[in-house]
């Protein structure tokens, strides 16, 4: 009995012994796993995480080339300026550029020098924030937008009231204007301008149809931007992922004449070093930011929008491939006070059409 008592005994320490090296074994595998996974997750956090600007007129940045004038936050915003001088001038705008844009693209509208003269007219562009030379702002929105804008009109003592002019998805600076700082407009003009489909006044199925309408990458690109803004970054770099067909230069165009000026563009190397201007400081604040600030969650509807006191107009084409025709026709019918301007047989560039440049000045101005 004594040897069957040890004998159990033994068992019993036996089986000790296995479930203590079994758990062992668990403790093992799951603290392996745990720092697999924290592996994992630090890659993915880098991985994620936009480069560091490079600011131009610092140690690895662009030399600045620019005038510039200080914001509010002590950021720098830089400007180019054409039209007659600005102490002559009668009538004084500011110019938003678009996707991609910058700085020149004041010179982009075409206008004649003559009319110019005749009205006594001065227009400056500035860079936006994190394009061209001018500082990034990783808060920028609609808001900030409308704010650089006065404090580049004030910095330039363009007067109590000026004229503002969005191109594309330069509009959300107009539209931020019209919200945040109407005390200081004489009109504006809204170009081609993006929207948001997002925005609550655009019935759901006339939003939805739009949305469809764009190439998968756009779309993705676009729900990227709205529901994980943290993601884009990471998102936009990967090319096995559908992204944004509008920033990399392949949209689909169905006008003509947008096809013929793109294909023109990228033959002559204008288009890649108009992307490398506008991105000298990091492709995330400028086209990549641009993408939150205006397919993010915004703050206001713009067809929630009082009356403004001043002429405001909104010009489109028909033949848009950028931005849903219906969608702007849909905005103007719920902001009545806005005047419509639709040219048929016409798409996306629309300073590009002869003559557009003038009658845009003469509508906006007289």
């Amino acid at each position: 009995s004594l040897c069957v008592c040890v004998c159990g005994d033994r068992s019993k320490e036996v089986s000790v012994f296995a479930m203590v090296d079994a758990g062992a074994g668990r403790a093992a595998w799951l603290a392996a796993a745990a720092l697999l996974l924290a592996a994992l997750g630090n890659r993915l956090y880098v991985s994620i995480q936009p480069q560091e600007p490079r600011r131009c007129g610092s140690p690895g940045g662009a030399p600045v080339t620019a005038p510039r004038v200080r914001a509010r936050d002590g950021r720098f915003l830089a400007y180019a300026e054409t039209g007659v001088p600005r102490a002559d001038a009668r009538y004084k705008i500011v110019m938003a550029h678009g996707f991609t844009g910058s700085r020149h693209d004041v010179l982009r509208l075409r206008t004649s020098e003559e009319l110019l003269k005749e009205l006594a007219v001065y227009v400056v562009g500035y860079d936006r924030a994190g394009y061209g030379e001018s500082d990034p702002n990783p808060g920028r929105s609609p808001k900030t937008e409308a704010h650089d804008i006065e404090d580049l009109a004030d910095a330039l003592e363009l007067g109590r009231r000026f004229y503002v002019v969005g191109f594309s998805l330069g509009g959300h600076a107009v539209w931020g204007s019209l919200k945040y700082i109407p005390g200081r407009l004489a009109g504006a003009a809204l170009i081609a301008s993006v929207v948001n489909y997002r925005w609550p006044g655009f019935p759901r199925n006339l939003s939805a149809e739009a949305f469809y309408q764009q190439d998968v990458g756009d779309q993705w690109s676009i729900r990227v931007a709205y529901y994980a803004p943290w993601l884009l970054n990471w998102w936009m770099k990967q090319t096995w992922l559908p992204s944004s067909t509008v920033a990399k230069g392949t949209v689909s165009l169905p006008n003509r004449l947008d096809a013929q000026l793109r294909e023109q563009a990228i033959s002559t190397g204008a288009f890649l070093e108009r992307i490398k201007v506008a991105t000298q400081q990091g492709v995330h604040e400028s086209l990549y930011r641009d993408m939150l600030v205006m397919f993010g969650k915004w703050e206001f509807d713009p067809m929630d929008l009082q009356p403004a006191p001043f002429p405001v107009h909104l010009w489109q084409g028909d033949e848009d491939g950028l931005v849903p025709v219906a969608l702007q026709r849909h905005i103007c019918r719920r902001l009545s006070w806005i005047e419509y301007h639709e040219l048929k047989e016409t798409g996306h560039y629309l300073t590009a059409v002869p003559g557009f440049g003038d009658l845009l000045l003469k509508t906006l101005l007289l």
